[in-house]
């Protein structure tokens, strides 16, 4: 795929193309168009400023092509056998006006780069903020995004994951019904300025990636079906409508469209990879399934630079992060639902529906830093079958956890970020093991300042599929008996309503009006940068036990003992004990444990941590995580030795 476009001077260079199908334009006011249509006959491209037309010539397989006079800027359409309906480029660049309009000629050669020396990133040592970017500012805008990257970078983040970008319906929505797949959302911007802000990140040191929707297609806007049937199947049961034909009659075209996709972020946006939407509704029953042709086809495509792909998958399958070599599809890393759920139900005592075979005990939580999934191919009794597959052998920074997501926040009746559904001090106390823990973080956006900005479902359809994507909410939410009332009422935000999407626009002024939060944020990505134990995520490096029902330790293990360090989260009551039968808590020869970092700090809005061992015992204070170091042996007062035997 990185071959020269064409040029003026050698027509028969118009083949040499980066990418199968779509505009890609040449020298001297020159224009390839190539499109996969074995639905029609007779092909032209239609130039909507001019009504000016030119046949594409028929290369058998289905494929149309022609070189023509045209320019960057200049916007058209293509007529199937003579119809006088102009349907958009499946391919297209830029649709300014929306999905069902002309699209726009884009020459990705005239942005200039100024990345040359960024390398990419590898998810180890990554920091994930998951960003929307019609919400992240009031202005909704790539441009006005740009403007915080600064602010992310300082606070440090590393990586940011946009929600899906490809055009959709409407005039707001999350993104996951997009309909052009190549095409940036014309709502944030002119292309360029995507490429601006993966820019500036790059200059900041950010990485980007991209969340892309390889599963299903959008219910408006989505005009395949007209070049060609085939492009979807009717032989899987999908979720969200027709599933993509990856593996039946003419899927070969289909699975060039998605892995010509996947690569050209990668080559024209220069994005760090991406995060694959829903993998277990990507059917495929290939010899080589379409992920891991995506996977290579992107990594080919960036070179020497490093890419993250990351699979978001419900099943948790990790047939998505072992290599091809070993049968896998050759992922980098996978979001972490078992954690979720875990940390949701220990905050705000409620384990329903898909958290019901979580208990927010610390066990759990153990688990989760030692092995990841906690779900790994024994029974699940929500779904009523085995859940998962084995996953002990696989680095901890495979698995990306979080508190917060776009799905999670706003699977709920009002869309509440968790810490208004829990108590100050138990978020703290969870942010501490999230952001420490040996897994990748990931925080939603806004979470880093407490935002009181809902997350809302939103979606802007016809009044027909508004109302079908209010009943279909409602229904989903059934599945949670806490906010049946709720729905009974007619109290739930109406995904069509403006006002909702408005309402989830974060105020950057709650920086500084939350400051305790942001800070909190701020002092525990520097240690988790500066600590070695904490930056490092190696296999073996941590170790965890059970305290008591409401506390557990987590010890990071360094080069040496004095480089050790202990979590402790106690997410109950004060803990009070003499002494503690656990191995773990056994300070390195020669030393005690002393705090360094304690998140009941009044800086973050704590009430101060005491001592945590008074009188030689333990006392750990309630709701609340401590960082505890090797430091100088304490004076004990002396005691009465008795025996043991």
């Amino acid at each position: 795929m990185n071959q020269p476009v064409l040029t003026s001077a050698d027509p028969a260079s118009a083949r040499r193309r980066h990418f199968p199908i779509g505009a890609e334009v040449g020298g001297g006011g020159l224009v390839h168009f190539r499109l996969w249509a074995p639905a029609a006959a007779r092909v032209e491209v239609v130039f909507t400023d001019s009504d000016r037309s030119e046949v594409l010539q028929s290369e058998g397989s289905g494929y149309f092509a022609a070189v023509v006079q045209a320019h960057s800027g200049q916007r058209y359409g293509f007529r199937l056998d003579g119809s006088s309906r102009l349907l958009p480029d499946p391919a297209s660049r830029f649709q300014p006006a929306g999905p069902h309009e002309a699209s726009e000629i884009i020459d990705p050669r005239t942005y200039r780069w100024h990345d040359d020396g960024w390398r990419g990133v590898e998810l180890k040592g990554q920091v994930i903020y998951e960003l929307h970017p019609g919400t992240f500012t009031r202005e909704g805008t790539w441009a006005a995004a740009q403007s915080q990257l600064g602010e992310l970078a300082r606070l440090g983040i590393t990586t940011i994951e946009l929600m899906p970008v490809a055009e959709f319906e409407g005039r707001f929505g999350w993104g996951y019904d997009g309909v052009d797949m190549f095409a940036p959302s014309h709502l944030y911007g002119h292309p360029d300025d995507l490429r601006r802000f993966v820019d500036a990140a790059h200059a900041l040191g950010i990485a980007v990636i991209l969340d892309v929707v390889y599963n299903h297609l959008g219910p408006v806007g989505n005009y395949l079906r007209q070049f060609s049937p085939a492009y979807f199947t009717d032989r899987y049961p999908n979720e969200w409508g027709d599933a993509i034909n990856f593996d039946g009659p003419d899927a070969g075209p289909v699975r060039e469209f998605f892995i010509a996709n996947a690569a050209y972020w990668i080559d024209e946006f220069h994005v760090d990879g991406l995060r694959l939407d829903a993998t277990q509704q990507i059917f495929d029953a290939s010899d080589e399934h379409i992920i891991t042709a995506i996977a290579a086809a992107v990594r080919r495509q960036a070179g020497s630079r490093r890419v993250i792909l990351i699979a978001e998958n419900e099943s948790q399958d990790t047939i998505n992060v072992r290599p091809p070599s070993h049968g896998g599809r050759g992922l980098d890393g996978v979001w972490n639902d078992d954690f979720h759920h875990s940390a949701m139900v220990a905050l705000t005592g409620r384990a329903e529906a898909y958290y019901s075979d979580t208990l927010g005990e610390p066990q759990e939580f153990v688990s989760a830093a030692k092995y990841g999934y906690l779900f790994q191919g024994q029974y699940y009794h929500w779904q009523r079958k085995a859940r998962g597959t084995p996953a002990l052998d696989l680095p901890p920074a495979t698995f990306v956890n979080y508190l917060q997501n776009h799905d999670q926040v706003a699977n709920s009746a009002r869309g509440l970020r968790g810490h208004q559904l829990t108590s100050p001090g138990k978020w703290r106390a969870m942010t501490a093991l999230l952001l420490l823990g040996p897994g990748t973080p990931m925080l939603f956006q806004g979470q880093e300042f407490a935002a009181s900005a809902p997350f809302l479902f939103f979606a802007d359809f016809d009044p027909a599929l508004n109302e079908a994507v209010r009943k279909g909410r409602c229904e989903f939410l059934t599945q949670f008996p806490s906010v049946r009332d709720y729905i009974a009422g007619g109290r739930l935000d109406d995904p069509a309503d403006e006002g909702t999407f408005r309402r989830c626009t974060l105020n950057f002024a709650e920086r500084e009006i939350n400051g305790t939060t942001y800070l909190l944020h701020e002092d525990l990505l520097k240690l988790r940068r500066e600590v070695p134990v904490f930056q490092a995520q190696g296999p073996g490096q941590v170790d965890g036990a059970v305290l008591s029902p409401h506390a557990f330790v987590l010890r990071f293990f360094g080069d040496t003992p004095q480089d050790d360090r202990l979590l402790i989260v106690n997410l109950g009551p004060d803990l009070n004990r003499h002494s503690f039968a656990e191995p773990l808590i056994a300070p390195p020869a020669g030393t005690d444990w002393r705090v360094s970092w304690s998140s009941d700090d009044p800086k973050y809005g704590g009430l101060g941590t005491r001592d945590l061992w008074p009188n030689g015992t333990w006392s750990v204070p309630p709701e609340s995580a401590v960082v505890c170091e090797p430091g100088p042996l304490r004076q004990r007062s002396r005691s009465v030795t008795r025996r043991t035997a």
